[in-house]
């Protein structure tokens, strides 16, 4: 088995009000930093998942996010998965 790091990325679908990106985004404005929109607020997961390769790794990290880690019918899902180097801290 070898140990595989998976990022996640998980935001509203882009149809989807983002009420707490508006909300920051207008205090970015109040600050006077005009340049900045459409500001949208997700969540970044970081795992290690032990798995014999990476597309079971990949298959396992992608049935927590449908069961656990992210509503399918809101959001959105981004996973990079990469093989831990040797000697890295788990």
């Amino acid at each position: 088995m070898k140990t595989y790091t998976a990022s996640i990325i998980v935001s509203l679908r882009r149809a989807i009000l983002d009420v707490q990106g508006k909300a920051v985004e207008n205090a970015l404005h109040s600050l006077h930093m005009q340049g900045m929109a459409n500001v949208r607020i997700g969540k970044h997961i970081e795992l290690d998942v032990l798995a014999p390769d990476i597309d079971t790794a990949r298959a396992t990290v992608e049935e927590a996010c449908a069961k656990l880690l992210a509503n399918p019918v809101m959001e959105d899902v981004h996973i990079d998965i990469a093989e831990k180097a040797a000697g890295a801290s788990a």
